[in-house]
Order: C-alpha cells, then structure tokens, then sequence
C-alpha cells in the first residue's frame, strides 16, 4: 500500500530519493512488527511454599463436623414406572409417599412441614394444579451418567424454605438419591451438578453449594460449599440478613409439571 500511495510522485530527478525514503519506511515497518520468537523473562517468580501443618499434636476427629446429609438414600415405597422411565412417575405421588414415610414431619400440629400437607390438597390430580400447590415445575435431566433422565422436584415449605430433591430408579426402585431443604436464592443445573445458591448473613455474600453424584455411594453428594462476594457490602452499621431481602426469597414458580420436550426448552435448560 505505501508503494502505490507514492508511486503517483515517483517521477524526475525525485525518484532516487523518494526510494531511499521507501526503503526507510519498509525498514521501520518491519523493525515495530518483527517478534524473532525468543523466549522472554516474564519476571520473578514467587517460591512454591508446601502448607504448613498447624498443631500437629492435635489428634484427628473422629466424628465428622457438621451433617449435610451427604450419601442419605431412600427407597420410595409404592412408586413405580413402566420400563422405569422416570417421566412416567407423578410427582405428587411421590411427595404423598415421603409425607406417609415421615409422619414426624409432616403429620399433627406441631410438626414443621403440617402446611405442606394441607397445601397439596390443592395438586389435584395430574396435570391439575392450584396457585397453593406446593410442588414446583418438575425437571428432567440426567444427573447420574447412566444416560437416562432423573427427576428433579422442588416443594415449598414453610418460613420460606424450598425442598430440592432428586430421584432416579436403582435396581427397578426409585430412589430419592439428593434431599435438603434451606432458604433458596436460586436453583441451577450446570452438567451433571445441581447448584443451590443461599443467603448470608453477610451482606453483600452469598452460599453456593454443589451437589454432584458418586457412583461409589450411589448418592448426591455436596461436594462443594463456599461463600461467594456477589455485591457490595452494606455499611457496617446496618448488618442486615439477606434472607431478609424480598428479591432472595424463590420466586413463585407455576405449580405444573412439564413434559419432557416443554421441560428441555424451559428455564432449567
């Protein structure tokens, strides 16, 4: 391009020098774009520092710390599939057998989830829901890598709490393979993870725990679980919870269950 730019004043007793000039050019063009390919210092680099052991006299703990349910399973009696294809399994009946199969939680009046139990008289049957029908939208995903779908289903509970639980057939049985419940900021599919993110205390922070499967417990694990900066923090005079938040509470979702095509274009995708 710088040739024919200048080849329109190239011409007499000008064209040696205009060519020396060129030549300068080029010279300086190829100077600022050239890279030779030579390895270059990037700068110190720090020492690799092993971790330190802190009392080391300490014995080990021989009970664990804190329960997260981790490798809890449950047959789900009285609930089959033809083929044990998981689509086929309705949802309420599978809520009805983990509320017959725990009447400590959910029967008389002082059991904590008692409003769940009243609240699914509005379910209906299949494919007919009422606005206090406490069983959320079900998903379908494969969660464990057999290459069949798995159920996902959420229920509310009372104080603002959402179930999540997962299930999917072992051995011609369907099994409840993840269950927890907590205040819920969202709930997400990501691969094979389910990832449940929950207020803090902590202004400006949030929990965010990861439910992967293990195949060598045949269960959902909770194989992660940290504390996430995700906006800024209040001043520290006013500490208030984020679960106090209207915009953390879980957003009402219809009480429908989706077919397998509508699910897989749906929000859980």
């Amino acid at each position: 391009m710088i040739h024919s730019r200048r080849a329109r004043w190239a011409f007499g007793p000008a064209r040696a020098l205009l060519g020396a000039g060129v030549a300068v050019v080029l010279a300086a063009v190829l100077t600022g774009c050239g890279d030779s390919g030579d390895l270059r210092g990037a700068g110190a680099t720090p020492t690799a520092v092993g971790p330190t052991t802190l009392w080391p006299q300490l014995p080990p703990a021989s009970t664990p710390a804190i329960d997260y349910g981790e490798a809890d399973t449950e047959t789900v009696k009285g609930v089959t599939a033809p083929g044990d294809d998981i689509h086929k399994v309705d949802p309420l009946a599978v809520v009805r057998a983990e509320v017959a199969a725990h009447p400590d939680d959910y029967s008389g009046p002082h059991a904590p989830y008692a409003a769940t139990v009243k609240q699914l008289k509005d379910c209906g049957e299949r494919g007919s829901r009422g606005e206090k029908c406490p069983i959320l939208q079900a998903y379908y995903r494969d969660l464990t890598g057999d290459g069949r779908d798995d159920l996902v289903l959420g229920i509310r509970f009372p104080k603002n709490q959402l179930a999540v639980r997962v299930y999917t057939f072992l051995h011609h049985k369907l099994v409840e393979v993840m269950g927890t419940s907590d205040s819920v900021v969202s709930v997400e599919v990501a691969g094979r993870d389910v990832i449940i993110r929950s207020p803090s205390t902590l202004p400006g922070y949030e929990f965010r725990t990861v439910w992967s499967w293990d195949p060598h417990q045949d269960s959902m694990l909770a194989t992660r679980d940290e504390i996430l900066r995700v906006g800024p923090a209040s001043p520290r005079g006013s500490r208030t919870p984020a679960s106090a938040a209207p915009s953390q509470s879980p957003s009402p979702s219809p009480s429908a269950f989706a077919s397998p095509s509508a699910d897989r274009s749906g929000s859980g995708s």
